[in-house]
């Protein structure tokens, strides 16, 4: 399954789901779980009939075996749990409407967790199926149906990348409440980007439904096609019990080892995790003030690095827990551990107490990165965030006594009026900074590389749909030109008024006038698709320097073939846009009450045809140029493919810069500076343009002054 087609599926899904509770009296909270339950109600089912036929030839084998395995015990083995026949999907599906879906739902659920290991057990969802079915008999049925058009033979990554994407939809619908326990997921994209956890174990004691375990896992996927159930062992802590439940069964959809427990992290400490975790990833709540110092005074991974209290003052209570989960994070990591963590901006520059914290951490050496985060990337925070990252490695590194900042605010992809994300693409090229710090510098040339292996099939689809779309163009000129020659004999007086008044004849010589041609760049493109896939081999064996330098020479004749039809796009929109004035104009004013000239000279519904073709050509433009931009903007930053302080987004300070001169401060913002865009004015355009603003403000201010007269005018008579 493509990624268009997963979220083509994602999509209509969660417009069908969406659907049958907007007519109920559902509230989302109501409403999540039992759905999450049903997607993985589908999931166990696909997954199940995969290895059924093994199930039962195994079971048949043994007949006369003394040791004889139950089938529970051998489809257990073999999949992770035993599906009765009452939880197959089918068998619901084709259940009679008379009976009640929401008792059937319940026994499926306690049949499939009869015989599962005692951490899964009274993790589904039963009871809750009664509320959606006490508010309409069909809802159940239906969602059932929408959910088997998820295709059978759907693997457990794309089951995985559903559950996640409900999960993300259901806690935007909460809004703050949803922050609680749904992390976006471009965040912890990046976070398992800089912290890479290929294998061990990974800790998260602030888990919410399990999305950092989730991305780990597709990390491991994506860049070792390793077996990720042997790759890593997760341990999460969450506060909240139907939280933990919908963790369980993110992590069951996954197919992930580990556990989740149900924990205050401030008072419990259930893996006994002191210096323990190959990682640790999390989202703790911001600046909670209600932990009590007796809670955390005599755990050692709390006061490795000291309290943060108020000096002096004798109240059991702890000024800020920002800094707690900071000790817990640091000694969480074994020897050579990474962690990584969102945190309240205002913890990079707290004092008092936090400062003396902050200080014996920095001087310690494990702090490795700290990347400012654009605003609106959260449900539950709309100022940004910073993200922490430690590295236990790095203390024995010639890296100790340096810290990378990244200051990304101005790096995200608007998705609506109140919520921002970082692109797959955006997440990897924030996380390669990372990387050329780290001296990873032939892994730069492997991401361009990949850019170009995805550019490299759009070069020709790109031209021969600009061809296609150009023939559609004229082909529909020519259908409109036969048209009007057959027609117009035909036409009534009403109709040929209505043509002079529209100014027909002009606008049809405008259009004439207007030239499109095909682009005579298919050679070049021919050779440049052919340039890309030798190029790519060749880095394999050539020295960084070459390769880099190959790739620029890529890049540039990439940025000509998109520039190219960028001017292409302008022409034939100028185009299509009076085409389509002529041809509606033609469809609903000039068209004979016989339809069989209009059907005669259009093969297809011209408007259709001609949206189709502009669609299709700008659908692989976009890709092609959305690829050359994401590595025009590593390649112009970083153009020797190694680290470089980049005004405005990235500086390598050293341990004088940190303490000396920024006194342990871990804002980013201080150390990467400010980028100055050139505005490409001369002083007397600079002198026009401010005068115009001026004026425009003293409008604006003379119009203010007159609305609070009126307000002021209306109150007044209100009073007397």
């Amino acid at each position: 399954m493509t990624q268009e087609e997963l979220k083509e599926l994602e999509d209509n899904l969660w417009e069908s789901a969406n659907n049958l509770r907007a007519n109920s009296d559902l509230k989302s909270s109501e409403y999540a779980t039992p759905v999450l339950g049903l997607i993985f109600l589908k999931y166990a089912d696909n997954k199940y009939k995969q290895v059924e036929n093994a199930i039962d030839t195994e079971y048949k084998a043994q007949e006369t075996s003394r040791n004889k395995k139950t089938k529970q015990e051998i489809a257990i083995a073999k999949c992770g749990f035993y599906l009765p026949d009452n939880a197959r999907f089918q068998y619901l599906l084709d259940m009679p409407g008379k009976e009640s879906m929401a008792d059937a739902l319940k026994l499926a659920m306690q049949g499939i967790e009869q015989d599962q290991e005692e951490k899964f057990k009274n993790v589904l969802p039963k009871d809750e199926y009664a509320r959606i079915e006490k508010s309409s008999r069909t809802i159940l049925p239906e969602l059932l149906k929408a959910l088997s058009n998820i295709p059978e033979d759907a693997q457990g990554d794309v089951f995985g990348k559903i559950y996640e994407y409900f999960l993300g939809k259901f806690a935007l619908s909460e809004g703050q409440k949803g922050g609680q326990f749904f992390t976006p997921t471009s965040v912890v994209k990046f976070i398992v980007e800089v912290i890479e956890p290929y294998k061990g174990r990974v800790y998260d004691p602030a888990c919410g439904s399990g999305g950092m375990f989730v991305q780990s896992a597709e990390f491991i996927r994506k860049r070792k096609h390793g077996n990720v159930s042997d790759d890593i062992m997760v341990y999460g802590q969450e506060k909240t019990g139907d939280t933990v439940k919908l963790a369980k069964m993110n992590l069951m959809v996954n197919g992930l080892r580990g556990n989740i427990m149900q924990a205050n992290s401030y008072a419990e400490d259930p893996y006994d995790g002191f210096g323990k975790f190959d990682y640790v990833m999390a989202n703790p709540p911001f600046n909670v003030k209600s932990v009590k110092e007796s809670t955390v005074e005599k755990d050692k991974r709390f006061t490795e690095f000291g309290l943060p209290k108020n000096k002096g003052k004798k109240e059991d209570k702890i000024t800020d827990a920002n800094y707690l989960w900071v000790s817990l994070f640091a000694t969480s990591l074994n020897s050579t551990g990474r962690a990584g963590f969102v945190m309240a901006n205002s913890a990079s520059d707290a004092r008092n107490s936090e400062y003396d914290i902050r200080q014996r951490v920095v001087d310690a050496g494990m702090v490795d990165v700290m990347t400012t985060m654009p605003s609106n990337m959260f449900y539950t925070v709309t100022l940004p965030a910073t993200l922490w990252f430690f590295d236990k490695a790095k203390i024995n590194t010639d890296r100790k006594d340096k810290i990378l900042f990244i200051d990304a605010r101005n790096v995200y992809k608007q998705i609506s009026r109140s919520q921002r994300e970082w692109t797959e693409e955006q997440v990897r090229n924030l996380g390669m900074i990372t990387r050329l710090y780290r001296g990873e510098n032939e892994r730069f040339i492997s991401l361009i590389n990949e850019y170009l292996s995805a550019a490299q099939p759009l070069v020709m689809q790109s031209e021969t749909s600009l061809e296609a779309y150009i023939l559609k163009l004229q082909d529909q000129t020519e259908y409109l030109e036969k048209y009007l020659q057959e027609a117009q004999q035909h036409w009534t007086k009403a109709q040929l008024k209505k043509k002079e008044d529209f100014n027909w004849n002009t606008k049809w010589k405008d259009l004439q006038a207007t030239a499109i041609s095909f682009p005579d760049a298919f050679p070049q493109a021919q050779l440049l698709q052919k340039a890309i896939i030798a190029g790519i081999e060749a880095t394999e064996t050539q020295k960084l320097a070459d390769a880099n330098t190959a790739q620029h020479q890529l890049a540039t004749e990439l940025a000509t073939l998109t520039q190219s039809h960028q001017t292409h796009q302008h022409q034939l929109a100028s185009y299509t846009k009076q085409l389509e004035a002529l041809l509606s104009f033609a469809e609903k004013q000039l068209k004979l009450k016989n339809k069989s000239v209009w059907n005669t000279c259009f093969k297809e519904a011209p408007q259709r045809a001609l949206t189709k073709a502009q669609h299709n050509y700008q659908k692989v433009y976009t890709k092609l140029a959305y690829y050359h931009e994401c590595m025009a903007w590593l390649q112009q930053r970083f153009p020797k493919a190694e680290y470089q302080d980049v005004v405005g987004l990235c500086k390598l300070a050293d341990k004088q810069e940190i303490t000396e001169e920024q006194n342990y401060s871990l804002n980013p913002g201080r150390y990467v500076g400010v980028e100055i865009e050139e505005d490409n004015l001369t002083e007397e355009e600079f002198k026009k343009k401010m005068s115009d603003k001026i004026k425009e403000f003293t409008n604006l201010t003379d119009k203010s002054k007159i609305f609070e007269d009126e307000v002021l005018n209306k109150l007044k008579s209100i009073s007397s």
